[in-house]
C-alpha cells in the first residue's frame, strides 16, 4: 500500500519556500488528496499541481496559483478533477475546449466598425494614404451610423440594405463602391474567424433580390431628384415637424431656404445675421464659386433662434461631437418618414408602393435635394420671375455678359417670395396659379 503524504495545513503552505540551492522548481506534497502538490519556483511563486493518471498516462493538471487558490480550494479542485477522470473526462482537454470556445466567442464580439478598421490596415496598407482615407470616409459617413456598433456576426442582409439605402438611389457610384467594401470586410471577418455563415453583402442571390439593380437606379436617375409633390408638401411639413434631432432641424431649415444639403450642414453662425434675417454663404462653399445671399423667412429665423449653440463649435447644425453632421443624417430623416408611412399603409391594408412622399413622375421616394425641385415647381406654378427663382436656388442665370452687368440679386423680392413659400409649407397659402407682375 503506497505511503500517504502528511496532510499539511494552511500555515505549512504559507511557510513553504524554495531552498535556493538550485534554479529548478520544487514540489511539496500537500496531502489530503493523492497527487496534490504545491509547486514553488526559484523566485518564490507558488501554484497547485495534481499529478495523476489519465487514460493510462501520467498527467500534471494545473489547479491555479497560490494564494489566489487556497489549500482548501486546491483540494476541492483536485477531488473534482479526479471525479471527472473517473467518469472518463480528461480535465486538460476539457479546459482546452473551454478556452477555444471562449476565444471563438470573443472573436465574434468584434464590431463592424472595428472590423473595418482592421481590414483597412490589413488589406489597404499598400494603397496611398489618400485612398485609404477615402474608403474610411465613405464607411464612416454611410455604413457606421447603421451597422458600426453591430458585431460582424450579427449583421444580416437587411442591415446591409438599410445602410446602402441611404445612398443607393442618390449616390449610386458611391453606393456600389461601399457594397464592395462591405463584402470584402465580411469576407475578411469570416476567414479571420470573427463570423460564420454567408456574406451579408454579397450581391448575387442575396442583395440582388432585395434592392433595385444599379442599371435600374441609373435609368431612374436620368431625370431630377425625386421630389415631394406640391399637393403633399404641407402634409410632409407637418410630419417633419414631429421629428426631433439635429438632422430634422437642418432639414426644416434646408426646406425653408431651398438650399443644398452641404450648404446647410456647413452653415456657421458667422454667416448668419439674425437681425437682418440674412444668411450669406461665402463663395468657397458654393457649387458655382460665387457668394450667395439667402433672405430668411420668419420661420427660418425662428429655427435658428431655437437651435442650441454648442460650445467650441461655430456650426449652426453641429453633430454631437461638434463637427459637421453627415449628409446621411439629413437623408435618414426623410427615409425614416417614408418607412413609417409605408408601415402605416401596410397595417391599414393599403398599397405600400403608393404610400408616403413619392415623386409624381417616377414614384420614387422623395429625397432632401428634391425639395429644391419642389420649390422650383412652386415658383413656376405661381408665376414668380424665372430669374429670381433661379437665383434663389443659387443657379447661374443668363450669359456671362448678362451676369457681369447685373447689379442686384433681388434680395428683397426674394424675401417676400421665401415668406410666401414658408406659408405654403405650413398649408396657409394655396398653390393656385396666379400671374404676378414681372419686371422688364
Amino acid at each position: 500500500m503506497p505511503k500517504r503524504a502528511k496532510e499539511l495545513g494552511a500555515l505549512d503552505i504559507k511557510r513553504a519556500a524554495h531552498p535556493g540551492t538550485h534554479e529548478r522548481n520544487v514540489w511539496v506534497q500537500a496531502g489530503g488528496v493523492a497527487g496534490l502538490l504545491l509547486q514553488i519556483t526559484p523566485n518564490g511563486s507558488k501554484s497547485w499541481i495534481l499529478r495523476t493518471m489519465v487514460a493510462g498516462s501520467r498527467r500534471a493538471i494545473g489547479l491555479g496559483a497560490y494564494p489566489e487558490v487556497s489549500l482548501a480550494d486546491a483540494r476541492d479542485r483536485a477531488r473534482e478533477a479526479k471525479r471527472k477522470i473517473a467518469e472518463g473526462i480528461d480535465p486538460i482537454e476539457e479546459r482546452k475546449e473551454a478556452r477555444a470556445a471562449l476565444a471563438a466567442a470573443r472573436r465574434k464580439t468584434l464590431t463592424f466598425a472595428d472590423a473595418a478598421d482592421r481590414w483597412i490596415k490589413a488589406k489597404l496598407s499598400d494603397r496611398p494614404e489618400k485612398s485609404q482615407k477615402a474608403v474610411r470616409s465613405t464607411l464612416t459617413a454611410y455604413a457606421f451610423p447603421e451597422i458600426g456598433d453591430l458585431t460582424v456576426q450579427e449583421v444580416a442582409p437587411h442591415d446591409v440594405v438599410r445602410a446602402l439605402n441611404t445612398i443607393w438611389t442618390t449616390k449610386p457610384d458611391t453606393a456600389q463602391k461601399m457594397r464592395g467594401y462591405l463584402e470584402a470586410i465580411f469576407a475578411w471577418a469570416t476567414v479571420s474567424k470573427h463570423r460564420t455563415g454567408d456574406n451579408p453583402a454579397r450581391w448575387a442571390g442575396n442583395l440582388k433580390e432585395l434592392m433595385p439593380s444599379p442599371s435600374a437606379v441609373a435609368k431612374g436617375r436620368a431625370g431630377n431628384f425625386p421630389a415631394v409633390p406640391l399637393n403633399r408638401l404641407s402634409d410632409w411639413w407637418e410630419e417633419l415637424g414631429q421629428r426631433d434631432g439635429m438632422g430634422a432641424t437642418a432639414l426644416r431649415f434646408a426646406a425653408l431656404t431651398a438650399a443644398r444639403s452641404g450648404e446647410v450642414r456647413g452653415a456657421t453662425w458667422q454667416e448668419i445675421d439674425l437681425g437682418a434675417g440674412l444668411w450669406v454663404i461665402q463663395a468657397d462653399r458654393m457649387k458655382m464659386g460665387r457668394e450667395h445671399r439667402v433672405p430668411l423667412s420668419g420661420d427660418a429665423v425662428a429655427i435658428l433662434k431655437a437651435v442650441p449653440r454648442m460650445l467650441g463649435s461655430d456650426l449652426v447644425f453641429p453633430s454631437t461631437r461638434g463637427g459637421m453632421i453627415s449628409d446621411m443624417s439629413i437623408s435618414a430623416v426623410m427615409r425614416r418618414m417614408q418607412e413609417d408611412a409605408e408601415a402605416e399603409a401596410k397595417a391599414a391594408g393599403l398599397p405600400v408602393d403608393k404610400a408616403g412622399w413619392r415623386d409624381a413622375r417616377t414614384g420614387r421616394p422623395a429625397v432632401p435635394h428634391g425639395l429644391r425641385s419642389s420649390f422650383r415647381d412652386w415658383t413656376a406654378e405661381l408665376g414668380y420671375d424665372r430669374d429670381m427663382s433661379e437665383i434663389a436656388l443659387a443657379h447661374l442665370v443668363g450669359s456671362e455678359v448678362e451676369r457681369a452687368y447685373r447689379r442686384t440679386d433681388m434680395i428683397e423680392r426674394r424675401r417676400a417670395m421665401m415668406d410666401h413659400w414658408a406659408r405654403f409649407l405650413r398649408g396657409e397659402a394655396t398653390g393656385r396659379v396666379i400671374e404676378l407682375v414681372r419686371t422688364a
